[in-house]
């Protein structure tokens, strides 16, 4: 596992799509060029022996809270541990910083992705996640 380059960027996009996380006003493209490399943000990657990308993570963190997304591992790779290494480092990442909890948004109807996260140690927060557009995905920013 290792923070990923720029090179990277299209194989890291394209398992985002590949995992379905490319969902409602995600911009994957945006994100990684938004979040890789940032004093407080990192992508990190879990690669094979040739450099074939098996799976990433998105982390970071404001103040003392941490945050996960975009965890993400090949289809094809699933159950071989590569998630939880992803988280493991992520924590990781975040813990040299000093960042005290780690939070995460796991979409209603993926019951995998919570059980598994439930798996290695998170639980469910008693809170409401909300919502509001600034503008329209595809609009750009100016008015």
């Amino acid at each position: 596992v290792r923070a990923v380059s720029e090179a990277d960027e299209a194989a890291v996009v394209s398992l985002w799509h590949a995992c379905g996380l490319a969902v409602g006003n995600s911009d994957p493209l945006r994100d990684f060029r938004a979040v890789r490399g940032r004093p407080s943000s990192e992508i990190l990657g879990a690669f094979d022996d040739t450099g074939r990308l098996l799976g990433s993570i998105a982390v970071g963190f404001d103040s003392n809270r941490g945050w996960l997304h975009y965890v993400s591992s090949d289809p094809a790779y699933r159950g071989r541990g590569i998630g939880r290494a992803l988280v493991a480092a992520a924590e990781d990442w975040l813990a040299a910083r000093d960042v005290v909890d780690v939070h995460l948004t796991v979409r209603a109807a993926n019951a995998a992705a919570a059980q598994f996260y439930e798996r290695i140690g998170y639980h469910t927060l008693p809170s409401i996640m909300m919502e509001k557009l600034l503008r329209k995905p595809d609009q750009g920013g100016a008015a």
